[in-house]
């Protein structure tokens, strides 16, 4: 993540639904083009989550992320050669990498239209750069956090610096000059176990796209803002009889592989 924003990543809050966010990474994985010579990084790697899997593509493979906590924890799966604490906004590579991997971490970053060109020029030619984003942020499950924060407390959070992504033409309109791309949207239908500790939906979004919110807030501000978000989510994702959610999430994959 981006040392830019001021969320304190949390493993635990964020590891609760691991089993669902690992999905996404590894159909990037399984979607990735011949790569050529060269070692791997996982850009915004968090606590390590597709590790594994990259590890099992046979290469050297780096973490870079910015948080201590998720690093820790990405260390102690055994599986990276190498860990970097950095902004990844910032991050450059002392060699070229065959791979630069960033599942679910690029669309905190602003400025897509300069970030994302300066990462496929780190590539080799035939280098790959392989990204996964969340696309929700005008589905209820995420409006809902912005729109109430700002009934409640207006002006205390600015809505220009949310999460967000370009739309997919846009992305290829930028990126496929510099390559081969392959560009596309997948809807996952997430099962959300019941919490006895508030309805799964908050409980998933509070770890990710409502963190730079609530911590703007004093703790029982925080309260008053999760217990609205309470009181009319499940009006959008209506909970069944066991209080399980299903909730469906968009996101976008696409794979560039730089020209030469």
């Amino acid at each position: 993540m981006s040392q830019g924003t001021r969320m304190a990543w949390d493993p635990g809050t964020y590891g609760r639904f691991r089993g669902l966010r690992l999905r996404p990474a590894l159909d990037l994985i399984r979607a990735l083009p011949d790569l050529p010579e060269g070692g791997i990084v996982d850009l915004g790697c968090g606590s390590g989550a597709a590790g594994p899997a990259l590890q099992s593509l046979g290469r050297a493979l780096a973490g870079v992320d910015s948080s201590a906590a998720m690093l820790a924890d990405a260390e102690a799966l055994g599986v990276y050669d190498a860990l970097l604490q950095a902004d990844i906004a910032e991050w450059t590579p002392d060699d070229p990498p065959a791979l630069i991997f960033s599942n679910a971490a690029l669309h905190w970053l602003p400025d897509h239209g300069t970030l994302l060109p300066r990462l496929v020029g780190m590539l080799p030619p035939g280098g790959v750069l392989a990204v996964q984003m969340p696309h929700q942020m005008n589905a209820p499950s995420h409006r809902l956090w912005r729109s109430l924060v700002e009934e409640l407390f207006p002006g205390r959070y600015d809505a220009a610096h949310a999460p967000g992504v370009l739309l997919p033409v846009d992305y290829h309109r930028l990126l496929s000059p510099l390559g081969r791309m392959d560009l596309w949207e997948s809807e996952y239908y997430q099962h959300l176990a019941p919490d006895g500790e508030g309805h799964p939906l908050r409980r998933f979004t509070e770890a990710t796209v409502a963190r730079p919110i609530l911590e703007l807030l004093q703790p029982d501000e925080q309260a008053q803002l999760i217990a609205a978000y309470e009181s009319v989510i499940d009006k959008a994702y209506r909970a069944d009889h066991d209080g399980s959610v299903l909730f469906p999430f968009r996101r976008v994959f696409f794979t560039l592989k730089r020209a030469g």
